[in-house]
């Protein structure tokens, strides 16, 4: 299952229609795409979407981006309408994610 929304989460990013329009949020999520490694954004995508598991390093990665960077992720991909009735779940592990990533982060 979470491989269906790490495919979902590539295709969404690499087509057009998809992007976020607005001026600001898109220079945000532009932005955001470049920080982390390809691999680490989609464990992050696994881990909140599906049951996947997430690296100490991806983990700092995860923090050097930013709390912003990671919300706009979250919630852009939340957002699609086949995603939506579990929203409140996704954001729920997001935060949890988040959390154990910072604790993470203050040890190494």
């Amino acid at each position: 299952m979470a491989t269906i929304f790490v495919v979902l989460a590539l295709v969404y990013a690499s087509v057009p229609a998809f992007a976020v329009e607005e001026g600001e949020a898109r220079k945000l999520w532009d932005t955001c795409l470049l920080k982390i490694t390809p691999k680490c954004a989609l464990d992050i995508i696994a881990y909140v979407f599906g049951n996947g598991a997430i690296s100490d390093s991806c983990c700092h990665d995860l923090v050097q981006e930013g709390r912003l960077c990671h919300d706009t992720l979250i919630h852009y991909i939340s957002d699609r309408p086949h995603l939506r009735a579990n929203e409140s779940q996704y954001l729920k592990k997001s935060d949890q994610l988040w959390t154990r990533c910072v604790s993470t982060s203050k040890i190494v």
